[in-house]
């Protein structure tokens, strides 16, 4: 029991020595610490990836602080609302806000103000299945450096197309089963494409043996079309009077049609109309163009009749380019993406779909059209 109580003893001397000794220290290197000059960061070896961090940091701390509240957690920062800024973003300081984006491809490396040898104008978008390579292949090579490419594959083969020096290039999006309009409305946001000035939304089944980009849009500036596309070969392919070509003129904006097709000589399909198989855009009527399409429906048929409410006066600012001209070689491969179903092909249930789609699309026209007329009178009547 006596050499218990001897062993408490000296385990309670030993603890006391240790809290004097850490005190003691405590205190000395407090003196210490305060006689030495501060000691720059810059003359010890750190890494070069944690000096940069500490450099940025530094900086940040020393900027001016006026009107700053300090927030909880975070680096004091000035208290923003915007509302003219873009919706979600009236907490940024309007000198931050990127509102719009573009195609244009960037270097991992290097300045980003050195990455780009040029900006590309123009925007042109093919919806390919590997396919159609070759007909692809022609037309892009009609297209200088003055266009970006954008290919959207609907029957989910890329790498293939590295066989094109182009393509290499080119920006490819890839979602199987899918029309160009569903890719228009998904990656061609008018934010997102604003760097462009006019936008090309084109079918893969279109001859271009005759069709020059440069020169195309020399005659859509000359001509003043806000909404456009090449004229067609009349052989091959011809739905509507209006896309047909004329071969005594640059542009034509009216054309005649059966008896009874045109209430007005002005409105679709006798004017301010094209097809939706090669339309060409400029940015300001493809920011209306984009609100226009609806998500649901893929087809895009009837959206051409309804292209007109984007431009004003449209009769003016919708037309054909003669002289630029393409063949609609009539090539039903995405019709051929379809599904068979009670014996029939895959493409009549695709085209099935087309024709539901536009009695919807008018449907909806109609409905948003009278809903708008009657919430005025409503208002005029208050």
């Amino acid at each position: 029991m006596g050499s218990v109580h001897r062993g408490g003893t000296r385990k309670t001397n030993d603890s006391a020595m240790i809290i004097s000794t850490t005190l003691v220290g405590v205190v000395f290197g407090f003196f210490l610490g305060a006689s030495f000059p501060t000691v720059s960061l810059t003359k010890i070896n750190l890494p070069s990836s944690l000096m940069s961090s500490l450099d940025v940091a530094i900086d940040v701390q020393r900027s001016p602080r006026t009107n700053l509240t300090e927030t909880r957690g975070s680096p004091k920062t000035p208290k923003i609302y915007v509302p003219t800024n873009p919706r979600g973003a009236e907490a940024l300081p309007p000198g931050i806000v990127a509102a719009e984006s573009d195609f244009y491809l960037r270097r991992l490396w290097g300045e980003p103000s050195e990455d780009l040898n040029k900006k590309p104008k123009y925007l042109v978008t093919f919806t390919v299945g590997l396919d159609q390579r070759k007909n692809i292949d022609a037309a892009v090579k009609k297209f200088s450096d003055d266009f970006t490419i954008v290919l959207f594959h609907y029957d989910g083969r890329t790498t293939e197309w590295d066989q094109f020096e182009w393509s290499r290039n080119a920006i490819h999006v890839s979602v199987k089963k899918q029309t160009k309009w569903w890719y228009a409305k998904r990656f061609l946001h008018p934010d997102v494409v604003a760097a462009y000035d006019y936008i090309f939304i084109w079918d893969e089944d279109l001859g271009v043996e005759h069709f020059n980009a440069e020169k195309y849009i020399e005659l859509v500036k000359k001509h003043g079309l806000e909404i456009s596309q090449p004229g067609l070969e009349p052989n091959n392919g011809l739905t509507w009077q209006m896309t047909k070509r004329r071969g005594d003129r640059e542009v034509h904006k009216d054309t005649e049609e059966k008896a009874g097709w045109c209430s007005d000589p002005r409105l679709p399909p006798c004017a301010a109309f094209v097809e939706i198989m090669a339309p060409v855009f400029s940015r300001e009527a493809w920011r209306c163009v984009w609100h226009m399409i609806q998500n649901d429906l893929v087809h895009g048929w009837g959206l051409d009749f309804a292209l007109r409410r984007c431009v004003e006066p449209a009769h003016e600012k919708i037309g054909v380019v003669d002289s630029q001209w393409i063949i609609h070689q009539v090539i039903p491969s995405l019709g051929n993406q379809g599904y068979s179903e009670n014996g029939k092909a895959p493409w009549q249930a695709v085209r099935a779909r087309c024709r539901t789609e536009w009695a919807e699309f008018q449907s909806r026209l109609v409905n948003a059209d009278k809903a708008y007329l009657d919430q005025i009178n409503k208002t005029k009547h208050l």
